[in-house]
């Protein structure tokens, strides 16, 4: 298993066994009674979802960069519920992000894949995705303008002024249905101070423009004030359901997809 620096495993069974060479993964022989302790059913065992999680960040110069506020808490808490229920996550996430805490006998592996920039999340998209995905889930927070020019020096304090003309990045999420039709795309959407039934419309246009299946949408104030509630929005344009707190958004999703992948 790969194991990366500031990411910790707790009470890690985890042990190397043969891999397939297709991307798949090998199933931990305790998990084969099909429970996943706690008094969790693996109801997801064997499916392999593909994850993104926390910030992307651009280069201005040789040492500054522009970046957001994600944290990838939620997709870290999503890694963990889905992993509890039998998954197999490849977990890619952005420089400081948040990864997933293991506890007790899980699948053998979880792989960490870190990321910076938006281009390196699309080549993780092409590498990845034809290998036959049956879930990508993707809250991480993808920026969506770029510098048209990197300085390839640092930029000495003395400037007076730096002017700096952002352009739009690839839309990385747009990729995902022509790499891999058949896999089930979870979009998210963050808006800041929408009505429920507005977040719902620009969620569910979003949906359409991407060809997602389900798209969960937020609003930043809510998540500030403490109240971090998530609404599903389904291909018919309705909110399916919702639910308050990361936890139990994590929770809810995968029950969702229980109940939505063959």
């Amino acid at each position: 298993m790969l194991e990366v620096p500031g990411t910790r495993y707790l009470d890690n069974p985890y042990f190397p066994l043969p891999h397939s060479g297709r991307g798949e993964f090998a199933l931990n022989p305790s998990l084969a009674s099909g429970s996943g302790g706690e008094g969790v059913v693996l109801a997801l065992r064997g499916k392999r979802l593909l994850i993104t999680s926390g910030p992307t960040r651009t280069p201005l110069d040789a040492v500054r960069y522009i970046t957001n506020k994600a944290t990838g808490r939620l997709g870290a808490l999503i890694a963990e519920e889905v992993i509890r229920r039998g998954a197999l996550v490849t977990f890619v996430y952005g420089r400081g992000s948040q990864t997933p805490v293991l506890r007790g006998p899980r699948l053998d592996h979880l792989q960490l894949v870190p990321i910076e920039t938006v281009d390196d999340l699309i080549g993780v998209f092409k590498q990845e995705l034809p290998k036959r995905y049956d879930a990508l889930i993707h809250p991480m927070a993808v920026l969506d303008f770029q510098p048209d020019t990197v300085r390839p020096y640092k930029t000495g304090s003395h400037v007076e002024e730096w002017i700096v003309r952002l352009v739009p990045t690839p839309k990385a999420v747009k990729l995902v249905k022509d790499l891999a039709p058949d896999t089930f795309l979870v979009g998210f959407k963050l808006e800041i101070g929408k009505s429920t039934e507005e977040l719902a419309q620009i969620a569910f246009d979003f949906l359409t423009r991407n060809r997602c299946d389900l798209v969960i949408a937020n609003d930043l104030q809510e998540i500030e004030g403490g109240r971090h509630t998530g609404y599903f929005i389904t291909p018919d344009g309705k909110v399916k359901e919702s639910a308050v707190g990361k936890e139990a958004i994590a929770r809810a999703l995968a029950e969702y997809l229980e109940g939505h992948l063959d």
